[in-house]
């Protein structure tokens, strides 16, 4: 075989490897982009019932314990136009098709620290361009919790003092970083925000 052939062949190999790659994406950001829509939809109609008085109430007043992958509501930061779902979890799966509440963190509209996390280069790729001051909310069924921005930080991935509980109802938000990075970022964004 010579070099000519050689170089066609891995030239094919390439292509393939590429497209491959590209469809595996477009299939992901599809089935996100399906769930993300859906979701909104119920919720909104669930909003829509309670705000109607059709919702049914619970049997009998528990402390609310989520489904893993289940919805938790919707997180929105109008400057920067994000408004993604919020599920429980943070799972490869939970965070393909959404946010992901952080297990062990309080809930939205629990006194404490909310955890949420979402991937770089999907739901949270605009937190490169947030500012201290900015505002932003988490809806769920139960209600509507504001948060204004008080701090950013970068941090190891061990660094869990960020998701410790708070004295005051806090937000914080945590993607990879830096934002632009090619494979397994080394590092943390962190946001924190502080309950209005």
């Amino acid at each position: 075989m010579n070099v000519r052939t050689a170089a066609r062949i891995a030239q094919c190999g390439f292509a393939v490897i590429g497209i491959g790659a590209l469809a595996v994406w477009g299939e992901v950001w599809v089935r996100a982009c399906v769930y993300q829509q859906s979701e909104a939809r119920h919720f909104s109609h669930e909003l829509a019932l309670k705000a109607r008085g059709t919702l049914p109430p619970p049997i009998a007043p528990a402390p609310r314990v989520l489904q893993k992958g289940g919805l938790i509501g919707r997180l929105e930061i109008p400057r920067l136009g994000v408004s993604v779902m919020v599920v429980e979890g943070v799972a490869v799966r939970d965070l393909e098709r959404a946010a992901g509440h952080i297990p062990g963190t309080a809930l939205p509209g629990q006194h404490g620290n909310v955890g949420i996390a979402a991937h770089r280069d999907t739901y949270f790729r605009p937190l490169a361009g947030i500012h201290t001051g900015d505002r932003m909310t988490v809806q769920t069924v139960d209600g509507l919790y504001a948060y204004r921005v008080v701090s950013t930080q970068i941090v190891r991935p061990e660094d869990a003092q960020v998701l410790y509980p708070t004295s005051r109802d806090s937000l914080t938000l945590v993607t990879c970083y830096p934002f632009y990075y090619v494979g397994p970022a080394p590092m943390r964004f962190i946001v924190r925000a502080v309950g209005l």
